[in-house]
């Protein structure tokens, strides 16, 4: 018989009022026991509507920062779960994620799972991200987000000191602890629309960041060569283990993907002078 232990859901948010609502929503559809599932909110200063919104689903809404990784630290801290699970606002699960996170955790002894993400909303280019984002779940360019707590405190939470690269930071930590998964279920990442400049300004946003990232670990380890390197981003990642078939399907996706790593990779090079 399957058990039901608590699992905490970890929200960070700042000015997410047009999203939080629908994340929450999510979280409150689960086909497991409601009763096992704590929402913590924390909140970095939004000057919106997101804590009231968030207030009307939870008590456990908090302020802190300056930045995701101190918030989530925060959260764990906070969560009196066994297992945690930790969502940016703009995140919608499909109804029955986290009974399944459970269960394989508790099936396989997994540690921390990975959970493959869907780029949700309107337009050409967000199917163009979506079609992006599917050849990186459970590779290294991803980060697991379901875990056990005691884990996840055991190797020290996020690096504060990272913005950005934080999650890949943390995967790395976790899977040197134990044995990671990924489940079947998906989480929807919910874009609405793309607007380039928005999206290469939060590249540029986390860009010094990645330096520092690629510092701690040294330019020689072979998975920042990956992470970061120009063979594994522009052409492995989409080649490995089959995925080369599901590639060259979509001629049109791939070569505007293509279009915006470029773009990307503009705006590295330029952070590096």
């Amino acid at each position: 018989m399957m058990e039901f232990p608590r699992v905490s859901v970890i929200i960070t948010t700042k000015n997410e009022e047009k999203n939080i609502h629908n994340c929450i929503q999510s979280i409150k559809s689960q086909s497991y026991p409601a009763e096992n599932i704590e929402l913590i909110v924390v909140d970095n200063n939004s000057s919106d509507r997101t804590k009231e919104i968030a207030r009307r689903f939870t008590d456990k809404v908090y302020n802190f920062g300056p930045e995701r990784a101190a918030q989530r630290n925060f959260g764990i801290k906070e969560a009196g779960g066994e297992y945690i699970l930790y969502l940016d606002a703009d995140m919608i699960l499909s109804n029955n994620l986290i009974e399944e996170s459970v269960l394989l955790s508790q099936k396989e002894n997994f540690i921390a799972l990975y959970i493959p993400e869907r780029i949700k909303g309107e337009g050409f280019w967000i199917r163009v991200r979506d079609f992006e984002r599917t050849f990186y779940n459970a590779t290294c360019i991803d980060a697991v987000r379901f875990g056990r707590k005691d884990k996840f405190l055991e190797i020290g939470g996020f690096d504060e000191n990272l913005n950005g690269p934080e999650d890949w930071d943390f995967d790395r930590r976790i899977n040197a602890a134990g044995k990671t998964g990924i489940t079947n279920s998906v989480l929807f990442h919910n874009e609405s629309s793309f607007n380039l400049k928005r999206y290469l300004n939060k590249k540029e946003y986390y860009a010094n960041s990645f330096q520092r990232y690629a510092e701690k670990w040294g330019r020689g380890d072979k998975i920042i060569k990956k992470q970061l390197g120009f063979w594994y981003r522009y052409f492995g990642v989409f080649i490995e283990d089959g995925k080369w078939r599901r590639f060259f399907r979509h001629p049109v996706l791939a070569l505007n993907m293509y279009f915006l790593r470029i773009m990307v990779g503009v705006v590295f090079i330029k952070e590096r002078r």
